[in-house]
């Protein structure tokens, strides 16, 4: 079953509450991005897959064949299969709004899922994003609320790319943000609390006010 296609951490907060999809970096697995999303997501339902190709032991969502070189034929099969997860699970959850939020690899196969289904989610927060391609839209417009984060001095996902990355968003008629520090590829508190502001709308809409 689609909803079973990955290892996986689910915290179901039930119909009607938002649900925030974590996807982990390269060597993470579906803990690493817990305690972020129950911070910035209080009362949210969460979902965590575990990336299912293994590279040298670490986990990924797809297949690259060096630093910045995806392989595009693993990608698309990671995109379909991950798309399809998410369906059933938000089939399943019944959520009151689909958010995502990856970092690193997990960044980037959630940005490939949007570029495939721009409706899938409601918003999504790509910290350090990779795209070293021009995307394929599967809809006439992004209808995902976007946060970028990056690092102006990010030796894994250059500032070039992450600035046309935003080209190609604005483009699409992305509802965009976009959030820098003068560091590499750590997370900072700025980032942080850029998500917590960027989210906070969403959650609201969760509540319940019964």
């Amino acid at each position: 079953m689609a909803n079973d296609a990955y290892a996986y951490h689910l915290n179901s907060a039930g119909p009607g509450k938002p649900l925030l999809v974590l996807f982990h970096g390269t060597g993470g697995n579906e803990e690493q991005l817990l305690s972020l999303g129950a911070k910035l997501a209080p009362g949210a339902g969460l979902l965590a897959p575990r990336g299912d190709v293994s590279e040298h032991g670490a986990a990924r969502f797809f297949r690259r064949t060096g630093e910045g070189v995806y392989d595009m034929v693993d990608l698309n099969r990671a995109t379909g299969k991950m798309r399809a997860f998410i369906a059933a699970h938000v089939e399943r959850e019944q959520p009151s709004a689909v958010i995502g939020l990856g970092y690193s690899n997990g960044a980037n196969i959630l940005a490939s899922v949007i570029f495939s289904a721009p409706a899938l989610f409601d918003a999504a927060v790509l910290m350090h994003p990779l795209i070293p391609f021009r995307p394929v839209w599967g809809g006439a417009t992004v209808d995902t609320k976007l946060l970028v984060t990056a690092g102006r001095h990010d030796p894994i996902c250059p500032q070039p790319l992450t600035s046309r990355l935003l080209s190609y968003l604005e483009d699409a008629g992305a509802d965009l943000r976009a959030e820098w520090h003068d560091g590499g590829h750590e997370l900072r508190p700025n980032e942080i609390n850029a998500a917590a502001d960027f989210l906070a709308p969403l959650l609201d809409n969760g509540k319940d006010n019964s």
